[in-house]
């Protein structure tokens, strides 16, 4: 019985491998006819596309003059993707900005600012300033699509796509070019330019991407990659402080602060893996930066490298960064803004919310304090004189004794305290004849204050003044060289504000100083000289350390500052050379104004009046003084 149960049991077992056998025999061969047929389909494929190749080569020959080098290589041809059979361009333009736009890749390749030239001298200003380099620039969006038993990734830069339309009217011109799937589905990019006469409006260009009937085609992914490169020319002077100035920015949403990569004379990158709002690429005077309206990027890799000296070339820069996706994602929206680093058209940018995107924060205005100099003082002032008054070297002028007249009360502080100091002279040398020991410096500084205590003087009178002038001083340096107002501007020998009034080209380099002579510059480091003199020659005797402090104050500094500020925009130096002119004028005017020996007798009154009297500040002064004295004893006895 056990032996036909076991018989049974074989004979089922050998039918189970036998039909999984034959079963396996099926599925191989109808493997193999899939692969068969699937090899068929990539032969013919790569014919098609080796014939397609070779007539888009010949077709694009006659138009590679027109197209840049590196954009008119053959766009790859996918057997799913139906390319344009001839590479085109097509030009946008309004009265501050004109676009050339290539079918391959569907992209901006050259921006020039209708309104500014690059930096020549005045008789040969004639060559207009461009944001993109064709030969570097390049943007993309890539995806990956299903392709039977795989997916293949789709790069727009690689294809050409049809132009459709360019619609031309009178606020606007618009340009649609289309990539076309087989099977109907497309993918639009769309660019729209706009003459309205506003420059918040017309140097900005609305990009939008539509994604027609794509998603059954989509393989599953989340998000689309977005790709922007460029080189940026040397449209400045100087091309040491066109590269100081030129930087790679972005902002995180919902942040009033933006970031940047920080300035270097190489390399910098940085990979932020939270969402970016925009990405800036930002030279001195212009910048050209991508702005999502619709979405995020949800992260971005970022870095640029510096172009080398007299290579006509400052920063390259570089973005790779993504946007999600979902099924059911039709398109996006963005906008390039391309243009000048005007602080009040880039106030006026604005996101999908109608949220300021803190554009205006590309240009340096310095930090804290000075931030707010700059933006509720000088620019206001500056951008409504500029209304009015066609010389920029007038404003400037008025500028400055706008500015002057406002820290006045501070200056009149100032002196007044440095009178003071001279009115009590006596009593000084005094304590000091009668502590003339070393170990007798805590009572010397005891006596000292009791004296400033009874004469009404305050020893941080005469700091605080020029402490509080220092945010005006930092955002006049940081104002000057990014205001783009002054940009092509002459006045007198200079032929630019904004850069450096060379009188002399040098035939040899001057380590730390250049290769010229900056007269605005050279004239403000003698008056600096002429002015310290005068205010140490007002301190040095009622101030015992300033003797020691001549070389540094008055021979020093000016000469550092020659060195420093010869490169450096003629509109800045103009401006501290008519600082420091009015401000002795207003010490000398100030000097008649104040008597010596009225001082000096307010102050016996005053020390009349409080004698024995002692300040809460003067109490707790001695009481350290007091504690300092007995520790060095505890000290001294041990």
């Amino acid at each position: 019985m056990e032996s036909n149960n076991t018989n049974k049991q074989s004979i089922i077992g050998f039918i189970l491998i036998g039909l999984l056998f034959f079963g396996y025999m099926l599925y191989n061969n109808y493997q193999m006819e899939k692969y068969n047929e699937q090899l068929a389909l990539e032969q013919a494929a790569e014919v098609i596309a080796t014939q397609a190749s070779e007539q888009i080569a010949a077709q694009a020959a006659a138009a590679q003059s027109q197209v840049a080098p590196e954009q008119a290589a053959t766009p790859v041809v996918d057997p799913f993707i139906i390319n344009a059979a001839e590479a085109e361009e097509v030009t946008l333009e309004n009265d501050y900005l004109r676009l050339t736009i290539s079918t391959i890749g569907a992209q901006i390749t050259d921006a020039t600012l209708k309104q500014h030239t690059k930096y020549a001298p005045k008789e040969e200003r004639n060559e207009l300033v461009k944001l993109f380099d064709p030969q570097s620039a390049a943007f993309d969006m890539s995806f990956y699509v299903k392709d039977g038993l795989k997916n293949v990734k789709v790069e727009t830069s690689e294809h050409n796509f049809t132009l459709l339309t360019v619609a031309k009217e009178q606020d606007k011109q618009v340009a649609t070019l289309r990539l076309p799937f087989r099977g109907g589905a497309s993918i639009d990019f769309i660019y729209t330019l706009y003459n309205e006469q506003r420059e918040e409006r017309d140097y900005l260009v609305d990009f939008d991407v539509k994604l027609n009937d794509l998603a059954p085609m989509m393989a599953n992914q989340t998000s689309i990659g977005v790709e922007w490169s460029n080189r940026s020319y040397q449209n400045e002077r100087s091309y040491k402080n066109e590269n100081m100035y030129t930087n790679l920015y972005y902002r995180h949403p919902g942040e009033v602060g933006i970031e940047d990569l920080g300035v270097s004379e190489g390399n910098k990158s940085e990979s932020i893996s939270t969402s970016v709002d925009w990405v800036a690429f930002k030279q001195q005077y212009f910048t050209s930066a991508i702005i999502p309206q619709s979405v995020n990027f949800t992260y971005a890799d970022l870095a640029y490298k510096t172009a080398p000296e007299k290579s006509g070339y400052i920063k390259e820069y570089s973005m790779v960064a993504a946007v999600p996706y979902t099924p059911q994602t039709d398109g996006y929206k963005f906008d390039f803004y391309l243009g000048p680093n005007k602080f009040p058209v880039l106030k006026k940018l604005t996101d999908a919310d109608g949220e300021s995107l803190s554009l205006e924060r590309v240009i340096p205005l310095g930090w804290i304090f000075s931030t707010y100099v700059s933006r509720w003082l000088v620019i206001p002032l500056f951008n409504f004189l500029s209304q009015y008054i066609e010389s920029f070297g007038l404003i400037i002028l008025i500028l400055t004794l706008v500015i002057k007249l406002l820290i006045s009360p501070l200056t009149y502080k100032s002196y007044l305290s440095t009178a003071k100091m001279r009115a009590v002279r006596p009593e000084l040398e005094a304590i000091n004849a009668k502590y003339p020991r070393q170990e007798d410096a805590m009572k010397k500084q005891q006596a000292t204050m009791e004296l400033y205590n009874k004469a009404g003087i305050s020893p941080m009178s005469g700091c605080l003044p020029m402490l509080i002038q220092m945010p005006i001083l930092i955002a006049m340096f940081r104002f000057f060289p990014a205001s783009i107002e002054l940009r092509g501007q002459s006045f007198l020998w200079s032929d630019d504000l904004s850069s450096y009034d060379s009188i002399l080209d040098l035939p040899f380099n001057i380590p730390f100083y250049g290769d010229h002579i900056s007269l605005f510059c050279l004239l403000m480091t003698v008056v600096m000289f002429a002015y310290s003199y005068m205010n140490y020659k007002q301190t040095a005797t009622t101030q015992p350390q300033m003797p020691g402090m001549k070389f540094m104050t008055v021979y020093m500094m000016p000469l550092m500052l020659l060195f420093w500020f010869n490169d450096y925009a003629s509109g800045l130096c103009y401006y501290y050379l008519l600082s420091n002119i009015i401000t002795m004028l207003m010490m000398f005017g100030i000097r008649y104004m104040v008597d010596d020996e009225k001082v000096r007798a307010k102050i016996n009154t005053k020390m009349a009046n409080t004698k024995g009297k002692k300040s809460r500040f003067q109490q707790r002064y001695e009481e350290l003084m007091r504690q300092q004295e007995e520790l060095q004893k505890r000290q001294g006895g041990k």
